[in-house]
């Protein structure tokens, strides 16, 4: 299968220069939105920046968070001080295929703006998986939303797809994960506002908060054996996945990527709980 605009996507389209705009034009928008039209209350920021901005040359970085609007990309990254015009440092974020990339304009905003399209129920195996596996390999940052799509309920979070779960097992170079989980953008932009629809544009005077977590650390290996003799007595609907690198058949694989999706959402669902804990203090 052919590549959604991928010649839009390369650093060198037309000079950068279309990137530099768009990204330019985004990040504007993230700043009003999150500085200028809200309240926006980051915890651990220095995490993010240094992940971001200096860690080892060559390592990837995917960051991970909960799903609560349809802004949360990019406003989540334009609070103060975040390098967010930086086009070599801007993340590249799996988006939905079916709602950004609905035509040629949006395809190419889109692609030019470090976006790569997932088609929901393709599968982990899909093209645009092995691109989001590439730029991991050119030691990028990548983001995503494993919970799959937009919910606005206050909620534990829920069960995570295995996209990336298998972003890190598949990654040639093991890439750094750090979790994130953030509040209050499903009132700047909340899904049933009136009529069922969402409002024209962002609300305001909302508070939102971004707690940061550490990076989750895991035992690969370790993870690998016990997935082997798991899947042994596992019982998974066989989808004609190809064996990985390392020799993990379908049914090991489906048990590794659910005990790492588990360890990110329990990561993630502590940041939850310790964002409420500060509330109340």
């Amino acid at each position: 299968m052919a590549r959604t605009m991928e010649w839009a996507a390369r650093a060198e389209h037309l000079g950068g220069v279309p990137r530099k705009l768009v990204i330019g034009a985004v990040g504007a928008f993230a700043k009003t939105v999150s500085c200028l039209m809200n309240r926006t209350t980051v915890h651990n920021a220095d995490t993010l920046f240094r992940l971001v901005r200096s860690r080892t040359p060559g390592v990837p970085l995917i960051t991970v968070s909960n799903h609560m609007s349809t802004l949360d990309d990019p406003a989540m990254w334009g609070f103060r001080g975040f390098p967010i015009f930086n086009t070599k440092l801007a993340r590249w974020v799996l988006t939905a295929e079916d709602i950004c990339f609905k035509n040629a304009v949006h395809s190419y905003i889109f692609r030019v703006g470090k976006c790569i399209p997932i088609t929901r129920g393709g599968g982990i195996y899909q093209e645009h998986m092995n691109e989001a596996l590439e730029r991991l390999n050119d030691g990028e940052w990548v983001h995503t939303f494993p919970e799959g799509k937009v919910y606005q309920d206050d909620a534990p979070i829920r069960r995570l797809k295995w996209g990336t779960a298998s972003l890190i097992v598949r990654a040639p170079k093991t890439p750094i994960i750090l979790p994130i989980v953030h509040h209050g953008f499903q009132e700047v932009m909340p899904e049933n506002y009136m009529f069922g629809r969402r409002p024209p544009v962002p609300l305001c005077n909302k508070k939102i908060d971004i707690i940061i977590g550490d990076p989750v650390q895991f035992d690969l290996p370790a993870m690998r054996q016990m997935a082997i003799s798991e899947s042994r007595n596992a019982k998974f609907p066989t989808s004609g996945w190809p064996s990985t690198p390392d020799g993990l058949d379908e049914a090991a694989q489906k048990c590794l990527y659910s005990a790492i999706s588990e360890q990110i959402r329990a990561a993630m669902d502590r940041l939850r709980s310790f964002r409420k804990k500060i509330l109340k203090s």
